[in-house]
């Protein structure tokens, strides 16, 4: 098992593997005449410290699965395992089956090397140190690096050159990354890592790598780059360099989609939060945000996880949270909670408040839930503090300007999202908003409108250049037209029968001023 001459030996203290277990993923297909090079070229240092080699066939078409099995007979005391799929699981799904053998039994790092030579096993020691020593969660190999010559020296061909940058480029700029390359297949992780990871429903593709690169950046896990050489031989590539630079893009898309809530894609289905936080600028959480002031005494009625009352909290304020959910994900910031399921109003959690009053009582996204919402604002009445309370509420504008036109064209279709959300079951426009809180015994005090969510509707990055621009166009035109670009309706309402202070408080001057 000698190794190339051109790379120097391996340091024993960087194939050391410190009592950690380790294995390398060999993923095939169609390998037989690159598969036992890649074995001998392991250096016989890292054989000593890995514990197992394994080797994943995926249904070649040729002696792939032989080789490998005669090599085991020939090199009895190499660590060698080796399966063969029955059928073929792809690129991305034979990771998968790779990482489950590893996880399943207790190992705690893996290497990903390709069977056809392209990734030099002799450096695969740099790849697993720095796992080793708990730098990282994840090591990706970057033929970028210019330590081995760069790609252009190791044979890279332009136009793949050329894309990969671009794909990295958007990549870095999306997942607000700073790799070199997202596009090498020579990877090493920490199995604490991957246990944290749902594969169940990510491709079988080849844009898995790019995938599972989301995914650890999303939970926050640790990625590091070491520098690779570039090799390209006469393997042959089985990747359509189009339809992957396609599924890439689409990859970013659909994951940005989930967790902006514009969609619920079902690889990132676990990132999805139906009700998300709205806080780009002159959204509904954004101004309820600014009516809600500091300091004060807040009940969210239909908090759901809590995220909203996470910000009110971040800003001085004690919230108590009631909703449905048995215990809200981020129930530790929240001073208070209550279960209540608000179709019937408050129930059990008002007798259970007692006696208790709030400087504000928030009602965001509540009442198009509910058949009857009056009972519920008959239930908050009483629970705001006499004279300087209020409660905020937002409900949708069905008179939208693009519910409207959908309706023009004959257009009513429900969504999992916005103002069709189909677990909406009233629809209100500015006056019968305004109508529903009055009959029930509110003055309205302050009104907002929210403007037609961009980063949503056309899936742009928040706060970016073009969401900027078209945010400060949306929020000129409904300042204008309320009823018709208004997208969310925000009130800030009192009981009718406490008086409106002549000058309002500071807290609320600051945040009528900064609107």
């Amino acid at each position: 098992m000698s190794t190339r001459t051109q790379y120097p030996p391996t340091p024993p203290e960087l194939a050391d593997a410190r009592g950690k277990r380790i294995g390398i993923l060999i993923v095939a297909y169609n390998a037989a005449t690159t598969l036992a090079k890649v074995f001998r070229r392991i250096p016989d240092i890292v054989w000593r410290n890995v514990e197992e080699v394994v080797v994943f066939d995926d249904a070649s078409q040729d002696d792939t699965f032989a080789l490998a099995l005669g090599y085991k007979q020939l090199h009895p005391n190499t660590k060698l395992q080796v399966f063969k799929n029955e059928q073929n699981q792809g690129y991305g799904g034979n990771q998968v089956k790779g990482y489950s053998y590893f996880m399943e039994r207790g190992f705690d790092i893996v290497v990903l090397l390709h069977g056809d030579g392209q990734y030099a096993p002799e450096i695969l020691a740099h790849l697993y140190h720095p796992l080793v020593m708990g730098q990282a969660d994840a090591v990706f190999g970057s033929r970028m690096m210019k330590d081995y010559g760069g790609p252009l020296h190791g044979g890279m061909p332009l136009y793949k050159y050329t894309g990969n940058k671009i794909l990295t480029f958007f990549e870095n700029k999306a997942l607000h990354l700073d790799l070199t390359e997202f596009h090498s297949g020579y990877r090493a992780y920490d199995l604490h890592a991957l246990r944290a990871i749902d594969f169940s429903r990510m491709t079988h593709d080849f844009h898995f790598d790019t995938e599972i690169i989301i995914k650890l950046q999303h939970q926050r896990f640790r990625i590091a780059e070491v520098p690779i050489p570039t090799y390209y031989g006469d393997e042959i590539c089985y990747v359509n360099g189009m339809k992957y630079a396609q599924d890439v893009f689409k990859a970013v898309f659909r994951y940005r989609s989930t967790v902006n809530g514009a969609a619920e894609y079902p690889e990132f289905a676990e990132y999805f939060q139906h009700y998300a936080l709205k806080d780009s600028p002159y959204s509904s959480h954004f101004f309820a945000h600014k009516l809600a002031g500091t300091r004060h005494q807040i009940l969210d009625v239909g908090c759901g996880e809590g995220y909203f009352a996470e910000l009110l909290t971040n800003e001085g304020n004690e919230v108590t949270g009631i909703d449905i959910l048995e215990t809200p994900a981020l129930r530790h910031q929240l001073s208070g909670y209550y279960q209540a399921d608000l179709n019937t109003g408050l129930g059990p959690a008002l007798h259970q408040l007692g006696d208790s009053v709030f400087d504000k009582v928030m009602l965001l996204d509540v009442l198009e839930h509910l058949n009857k919402p009056e009972r519920l604002l008959r239930d908050i009445y009483g629970l705001i503090r006499p004279s300087s309370g209020s409660a905020i509420v937002s409900v949708p504008n069905v008179a939208n300007i693009v519910i409207r036109l959908g309706l023009l064209f004959g257009s009513f279709n429900y969504a999992d999202r916005g103002i069709l959300d189909r677990t909406h079951v009233r629809f209100f426009t500015r006056k019968t908003a305004r109508e529903l809180l009055e009959t029930n015994g509110y003055r309205v005090v302050r009104e907002r409108f929210s403007i037609i969510p961009l980063d949503r509707a056309l899936r742009l990055k928040p706060n970016g250049l073009l969401h900027r621009a078209g945010s400060k166009v949306l929020r000129a035109l409904t300042l204008l037209f309320p009823s018709l670009f208004g997208y969310q309706l925000i009130f800030e309402v009192k009981p009718a029968g406490v008086s409106v202070p002549a000058k309002p408080s500071p807290v609320l001057q600051t945040a009528q001023s900064s609107s």
